[in-house]
């Protein structure tokens, strides 16, 4: 019976399997020869002293032992063109995995999506980088496969109570992700080769009956008597059925003003905000890994960081090791940033969103929109950077010692953000209680992480998608809306994700509950 086991090795052990197999026969005391295969089960790094070591979980095979190599199948799903039809508003995590389930449970999904395919985003996105013209249907945040497409394919959740980490996981995998993301503790596919696992997910849902409708716009939500009756388009088409996914991500304001209009009961939700911060990597690998040079065997050094300051959180958000800053507005006249790493991670920058919690009250300037104030909030920081920096997609920019002394840096180097930047006191971009908290909290992290506060760092403003700035209200239980029958808010948009992995499972669970208000049940085992 093959044996498992829990280590610490060098960097050097971990990855050379003849050291890898002798280490391993003096523990369980065999010859290394005896030794026929070794699966790693889970992979970390620790970090915290100054001789690095490798967390390994593996699993022993002896001579005549059966190897039972893990090969993971998509489901046997069915053919579902004649089945009961729902709609699925937004091609991102959620959406996509929502029409999966439903096709597994005998449903026919029907999904919606403003933006363009995979292959198709890829032009507006150089556009708004080259050209500084932004799309509002298809760009970073939009489109096949969502904000996380082209903004990272980071996969690492803490939501483990929310569902089944594994599941999706391993569905991912048996769309052609590497088996790595089933092992390692922060999983990550990469910027350059999730848009090929979107598309085989689009083409199976596509083989299997379900329609993926792209450069479509949903307009209105038509309901009778409180229940869901289907969607119109900008075309002024109809498409009709009483049970709707509204998956359709944390920047889609559109419709989150098309839901307040209609009085479809929604409220504002606090929200993180702040800055992207850019080190030079190897900088933060000396910081982390506690050396000059990290050497061929060790990853790019990610960093988390949390801190309270003025009562308020203060934290890194979405760390990119190896990657650059991306220009993800969603309208022209606004300005946001976010960071992304192609799968080897091998760029010469580090970045981080660095952002600071809100709270209900800090929107009171906006009152007046109700439920939207914490948007428009977010929209006026949008649109000041915007103006800030010269109007373009160029960022306003600042040293980071630079802003925490309140001075204008005379020269910005130039960064991976590739519109440009501006040198702008970032203080002009914040209300004064952020800036104040920002210029705190960047102190505070200097003391912490000896080298972080430098400027060789980058500060560029703002990075204010970090969630979405209103929840769509739900059952807690049947993950209906508690006013409209047939419809699901899900995902980040609607306020109950934060991340691929979470949005998936989100999808996933409203797809169930439409299938057990519907009696149907999965009958697939993968």
């Amino acid at each position: 019976m093959p044996k498992e086991l829990l280590l610490q090795v060098t960097p050097e052990i971990a990855a050379n399997e003849l050291l890898l197999k002798d280490y391993l026969s003096k523990q369980i005391k065999v010859a290394p020869e005896e030794i026929q295969h070794v699966s790693i089960l889970k992979r970390s790094i620790d970090a915290r002293q100054k001789a690095i070591k490798i967390n390994l979980k593996v699993l022993i095979y002896l001579e005549g032992e059966t190897i039972q190599e893990n090969v993971l199948k998509l489901p046997d799903y069915p053919n579902v063109a004649n089945a009961q039809e729902v709609i699925v508003v937004g091609a991102g995590p959620a959406g996509l995995f929502a029409a999966l389930q439903l096709i597994e449970l005998g449903l026919k999904p029907i999904v919606v999506e403003r933006g363009k395919d995979v292959r198709g985003r890829r032009r507006d996105l150089k556009a708004i980088n080259r050209d500084h013209i932004v799309d509002e249907d298809s760009n970073y945040c939009f489109g096949e496969g969502g904000a996380g497409t082209y903004s990272d394919g980071k996969l690492y959740t803490r939501s483990k109570k929310r569902g089944d980490v594994n599941r999706i996981l391993e569905l991912l995998v048996a769309f052609g992700a590497t088996p790595d993301i089933l092992v390692d503790a922060h999983p990550h596919i990469g910027t350059n080769k999730l848009p090929k696992i979107i598309e085989d997910i689009r083409e199976k849902i596509k083989e299997c009956g379900g329609q993926v409708l792209f450069e479509t716009r949903v307009m209105d939500i038509l309901v009778k008597n409180n229940e869901v009756e289907g969607i119109v388009t900008q075309n002024g088409d109809r498409i009709l059925a009483n049970k709707l996914i509204l998956a359709t991500g944390h920047s889609a304001r559109d419709i989150f003003e098309l839901l307040d209009r209609k009085k479809i009961f929604i409220e504002a939700k606090p929200f993180a905000l702040g800055v992207r911060a850019e080190h030079p990597q190897s900088l933060i690998d000396s910081i982390q890994y506690s050396c000059d040079y990290r050497g061929e065997l060790l990853p790019p050094a990610p960093y988390s960081i949390v801190k309270q300051v003025g009562g308020r959180g203060m934290y890194s958000f979405c760390m990119c090791p190896g990657g650059v800053i991306a220009p993800c507005a969603t309208s022209p006249g606004e300005v946001v940033t976010n960071g992304w790493s192609p799968s080897k991670r091998d760029q010469a920058t580090a970045n981080s969103g660095i952002v600071i919690e809100l709270k209900l009250e800090d929107f009171k300037a906006f009152a007046k929109f109700g439920a939207l104030a914490g948007m428009e909030f977010q929209k006026s920081i949008e649109q000041k950077a915007w103006h800030l920096a010269g109007q373009t997609q160029k960022v306003p920019a600042q040293k980071m010692i630079d802003f925490t002394q309140s001075k204008v840096s005379k020269e910005i180097p130039k960064t991976s953000y590739v519109p440009g930047t501006t040198s702008v006191e970032l203080g002009q971009v914040f209300p004064g209680f952020l800036t104040q908290i920002l210029r705190e909290g960047f102190t505070a992290f200097g003391k912490s992480m000896r080298g972080y506060m430098t400027n060789e760092a980058v500060l560029h403003a703002p990075e204010s998608r970090t969630s979405s700035p209103v929840r769509i209200p739900r059952d807690g239980i049947t993950l209906e809306h508690l006013q409209i029958k047939g419809l699901y808010p899900c995902g980040e948009g609607a306020g109950y994700a934060g991340g691929i992995i979470s949005a998936a499972i989100d999808g996933e669970k409203c797809a169930l509950m439409i299938g057990e208000a519907l009696n149907k049940k999965p009958r697939i085992v993968s």
